[in-house]
Formats: C-alpha cells, sequence, structure tokens
C-alpha cells in the first residue's frame, strides 16, 4: 500500500491511482498545488499493485535501454508554421505526424480551459496544436496509463510522451514493451507548482484587466533566445514577456523554489534513458550549427535511445533538416541530463505561505526581484566601466561621428556612463534638452559613411522625445515634435532610412517595432481642416510591441495597432488593426488573421 511519508519520495506521475483495482486511490492537493495519493483503506485488498508499479521504487531497475549512450542530433522542421507554433524546433510535431498518417494515437499533455495541465491520448490529428509545445507545470496524468493501454491493445501505433518520472511509471504500469508503443521523454529541469503557475496567470490578469484565454511560452516572435511567453487575452490584445522580465521564469531559474520536492532528488536523471526517443531544446545551436540552421527560431535536441527509436525518427526526417551532434557535446551544454534541480536558494515554506497570502506579485518582490544595493564593489564599477567603453568604441567604430557625438551628449555624460546619443554624420537636431535618452539610441545610421540624406530631429519648445535604448532610426529620419506633443519610441524600435514622424499631440510606439523604409507615422492634420462630423485636426496614435510596418505604409491620426500585426508596403491605415494580423491596401483592411513574424 502507497503511504507517502517523505514528499520527496513521490514524483506525483497518478500511476498508482490508474492501477488501483478497487479505486482506493485518490489524489489530494496539498498547499503547494502539488498531487499526492491517499488510500481509502476501507477499500484497499493490499494487493501490492501500486507499489510494484511505483517508478520512484523502481528507478533503477526501469533505468534500462539498448544503447548505453544515444546518437544525437539537431533538427528543425521544415515547416515554418509548425516550428513557429513548437517550443523548440518542432521534432514532436514530426513524429507524431508519422503516428498519425498510419491511424495510430498521440499522447501528452494540453491546456485545460482553466490553464490546468493533463495527460491526454488522441487519434485526431486536430489535437497536434493542443499536444504540441511545453507547458511549464507539473500535469496531472489520472487516467491515462489506462487511456494509453487500451490505445496500445488496438494493434494501432501509439507516440506518448511525458516528463521522464511520467515516462518510466508508464513503462512500469504496462509490465512489458509493446512494437506498436514508442515512448518519448525530454530532459527535465523541474516539475513546476500547478498553483504557483496559476498565481503567475492571475497577476497577468490583475495588470492587465482582463481575462486570458491563451499562453505560449518560448514564443518566437521577438527570437526563440529572448524565451518569451505570449498572453492572449478576451479582447483579443496580446503581450509580450520576455525572460529578462519575465517574473515566472525568472523565479523558476534562480530560486528552484516552487518545483516538486522530488525534483531535487531526481531518480531518473543519466543514462540510459528509459524512453526510445528524448527530446529538449538544443542549446547554443547557433555556435553549434551556424545561423544559417539555428535562425533564432528554436532547434530541437533528438537522443535516439535504441533501434526502435531511430527507425521512427528515421521516417519523421523526411520533414525536417537534419544534422548529428557529437554526444559528448550534447552533455556538456545540458547538465540537466545528469544533475537534479539545485535545492531552493531561499526558505520554501515561507515562499509558498506568502503565494498563499498575497499572490505572486508578493513572492517576485520578495524572493525574485529583491531590491540591490546602490553601493556596488569596485570590481563590479570596473567591469560596467569596461563594458560601457567597449560599448561606445563598437558603436563609434561602426561609422559615429566621435565629435558629434561628444558635442550632443556633453562629456558629463560620457564620464557619468549615462545613455548616450550616438550620432551618424548627417544628423541635425533642435531641441537636444527636450530629448529623453533612456538607454543607448542610434540616429541617422546608413550603409554609407556620407549620408545621401540628412536626419533631422526637431523637437519644440513645450514637447518631448522620449527614446528608450536600442531605438535607432536610419538616415534621411525627418522627425518633428510640436509644442506640448510627446512622441515616445519603445526598446529596440525604429525604421529604416527616410522615416516621417509627425507628432502634434501624443505618438506612442512599442518595443521591437521595426519600420521599413520611407514609413510615415503622424497623429495630426498639419492644422487643416474639414467641415466634417466629429473630425479633428490631432487625434493620438498608439502602436503596440512588436509590430512590423512594412516600406512605405502610412499610420494616420486616431489609428491603434495591436501587437504583433503586420502593416503591408504602401497599406494606408485610418482605422485600427487588431492583434497578429496582416492588413494591406488603401484604405489598410485586414487579409489575414493569426499572423507572427521574427525579425
Amino acid at each position: 500500500m502507497i503511504e507517502i511519508k517523505d514528499k520527496q519520495a513521490c514524483c506525483g506521475c497518478n500511476a498508482c491511482g490508474d492501477v488501483c483495482p478497487k479505486g482506493a486511490i485518490s489524489f489530494q492537493t496539498d498547499e503547494e498545488g502539488f498531487l499526492y495519493p491517499t488510500v481509502d483503506r476501507a477499500k484497499c485488498v493490499d494487493c501490492g499493485l501500486c507499489e510494484k508499479i511505483c517508478p520512484q521504487l523502481h528507478a533503477e531497475a526501469l533505468k534500462r535501454n539498448e544503447w548505453a549512450e544515444p546518437k544525437s542530433f539537431a533538427a528543425v522542421h521544415k515547416n515554418l508554421t509548425v516550428r513557429f507554433d513548437s517550443t523548440s524546433g518542432g521534432a514532436f510535431s514530426a513524429l507524431a505526424n508519422v503516428i498519425y498518417r498510419k491511424g495510430g494515437f498521440v499522447g501528452g499533455a494540453v491546456w485545460g480551459e482553466d490553464f490546468s495541465i493533463h495527460q491526454v491520448i488522441s487519434d485526431k490529428k486536430d489535437d497536434l496544436p493542443r499536444l504540441r509545445s511545453s507547458k511549464y507545470a507539473q500535469s496531472d496524468a489520472q487516467g491515462f496509463y489506462r487511456a494509453v493501454k487500451e490505445a496500445v491493445s488496438t494493434g494501432r501505433p501509439v507516440l506518448v510522451c511525458g516528463t521522464p518520472c511520467q515516462m518510466a511509471a508508464l513503462r512500469a504500469f504496462l509490465g512489458k514493451d509493446y512494437d506498436n508503443l514508442w515512448i518519448m521523454d525530454f530532459i527535465c529541469r523541474g516539475n513546476n507548482s500547478p498553483l504557483a503557475f496559476r498565481k503567475f496567470l492571475d497577476w497577468w490578469e490583475k495588470k492587465q484587466g482582463k481575462k486570458l484565454v491563451a499562453v505560449k511560452s518560448k514564443n518566437k516572435e521577438l527570437g526563440w533566445r529572448k524565451l518569451t511567453t505570449k498572453f492572449t487575452f478576451a479582447d483579443g490584445s496580446v503581450a509580450y514577456d520576455p525572460v529578462e522580465e519575465n517574473i515566472f521564469t525568472k523565479g523558476y531559474l534562480s530560486t528552484n523554489a516552487y518545483c516538486r520536492p522530488s525534483c531535487y532528488a531526481c531518480a531518473f536523471k543519466g543514462m540510459p534513458r528509459m524512453a526510445d526517443i528524448t527530446v529538449a531544446d538544443c542549446w547554443g545551436a547557433e555556435a553549434l550549427l551556424g545561423p544559417e540552421f539555428d535562425q533564432d527560431l528554436g532547434t530541437s535536441l533528438v537522443l535516439l535511445n535504441n533501434s526502435k527509436g531511430e527507425a521512427l525518427f528515421q521516417e519523421a526526417a523526411k520533414s525536417m533538416r537534419v544534422k548529428p551532434i557529437d554526444w559528448a557535446t550534447v552533455r556538456r551544454g545540458n547538465p540537466m541530463i545528469d544533475v537534479s534541480l539545485p535545492p531552493p536558494s531561499c526558505d520554501r515554506k515561507a515562499f509558498f505561505a506568502d503565494l498563499q497570502a498575497g499572490g505572486f506579485d508578493l513572492v517576485a518582490s520578495k524572493y525574485i526581484q529583491a531590491p540591490v544595493s546602490k553601493r556596488k564593489t569596485w570590481h563590479r564599477r570596473l567591469k560596467d566601466c569596461l563594458k560601457r567603453m567597449r560599448t561606445v568604441y563598437r558603436t563609434l567604430r561602426r561609422g559615429a561621428s566621435f565629435w558629434r557625438t561628444l558635442r550632443v551628449n556633453g562629456l558629463g555624460r560620457f564620464l557619468r556612463g549615462e545613455p548616450l546619443l550616438f550620432v551618424w554624420p548627417g544628423v541635425i537636431i533642435e531641441g537636444r534638452r527636450r530629448i529623453e535618452v533612456q538607454g543607448d539610441v542610434t540616429l541617422g545610421l546608413g550603409f554609407y559613411r556620407n549620408a545621401p540624406h540628412a536626419t533631422r530631429i526637431g523637437v519644440r519648445k513645450g514637447g518631448t522625445l522620449r527614446l528608450a535604448r536600442g531605438a535607432s532610426f536610419d538616415y534621411g529620419a525627418d522627425i518633428e515634435v510640436f509644442s506640448g506633443a510627446t512622441l515616445e519610441v519603445g526598446e529596440e524600435s525604429g525604421a529604416n532610412l527616410c522615416a516621417t514622424i509627425i507628432c502634434g499631440e501624443r505618438i506612442t510606439i512599442g518595443k521591437g517595432v521595426k519600420g521599413g523604409r520611407h514609413v510615415t507615422i503622424r497623429d495630426n492634420n498639419g492644422n487643416h481642416w474639414m467641415n466634417l462630423p466629429g473630425y479633428k485636426n490631432t487625434k493620438p496614435v498608439t502602436i503596440g510591441d512588436h509590430v512590423w510596418l512594412c516600406e512605405g505604409c502610412t499610420i494616420m491620426p486616431g489609428v491603434t495597432i495591436g501587437a504583433g500585426a503586420v502593416i503591408g508596403a504602401k497599406a494606408v491605415v485610418f482605422n485600427d488593426v487588431p492583434p497578429n494580423t496582416l492588413v494591406m491596401g488603401n484604405p489598410a483592411t485586414v487579409v489575414c488573421d493569426k499572423v507572427e513574424w521574427k525579425y
């Protein structure tokens, strides 16, 4: 009979509940949000099946496979849509499609409507988008093992994917190997608390004042290496949360505070693996494989642990670009193959008490984003200074004028290490004191050393131009901010040559907005008046994060463009543009929705 005395001895696989012939085992959620088995002694007949199939009790016996070392490959799906929608390179989808084409079943984790996570198995190919992509909290596998056994008994091919402990539990539950079953696991860092994840989502809903309808981890639109989580809300709006800002991911990686207790002494590390195939992110793919293979879109690492897994992979490889990788290199770059999660760096009990009492924003401020001391050590100051000098040198070396940059910024800004306006030749600035630079910014950048078009920046008295880190405008830009108006440009946003921005009231440009050549944005009609109902000379313009403004497009007054949208070349936008849509024409109309793009 299963009796949990030490929570570290239970991995939460749920297999004991599926194997119990009397239904005597149920699962209760503890104060950390994890499921643990409880036994109804009145129903229990002490048959011992629960202990017999417990992977924690038989881990060493279950760790067997044909090959002591796997064959290792990097793989990316040839279908760009599949690759965009995958956590890594889309290898799981390629393998799943082989099984679906043969009329088989595929199993894995899916979201519930409340963002709970469940293990399911399906013979419907339409379910593949639900099964695809990682979900970063522990899944509930109640009923899953029975469902897999029923699927295998049909004789049709079956592919299932889960955590190493779940897949070890499946092998123990089935009791033997099946020729028509392929088991896939992944390199696991640790199972996060469903409670912590739900509290994180609650915090996002509270912050936005909207209901969440979709969450996508490792979204590719800002580049895979930013490890961005994308949130979609009931009103159609979206938000991007890259790893440097994502308090859940930062807490997961820095505190180790909300993984399952068994993860700190994982019994399923090392080799051989218990699965036929193991998948993971191919960390460092850009260095190992080159940018033409990686493209910052995510690359799958595939470990083939036996000839059975190799045979399935060879079939799936027809839809992928595949490249072998040395196993020793793979192992060095993926320490979680062999090493358990380090113990929490904070008081775990206090963490969950605060999580229950104050939500994720409290634990984030207290344990994840603790204030940094204002006093820096001398070596930290020296490191920052050297880094700063390197940035200035590299930027000036690319063509920025040292003397013009010095004159525009003043020597004091250099010496104090404050953000700088890097000025290329041919830049004319009027109203420098009304430009707020919140990070290093580049103006007038061009392919030619002597740009054929001057870059003109004018901020009139009472106006404000606010430029965030990494903002840039290439040569020929014409930016005017009138008296009393505010133009805000977000991080890593800007436009190619000859951009025109005329701001008479307020223009807000979000993060990561990329503009092509000859883009025009204006919130005013140049003080021209028409006798039309509701006509106004100025109306604010808002452009969301990660918007692509293609060559020659024009954004007219009063327009709001949703995050992730694409404005087609020469389009003239008079009306609001929904998030993640492509608009084209004059006047611009939506021609495609659910668009995702990457720079």
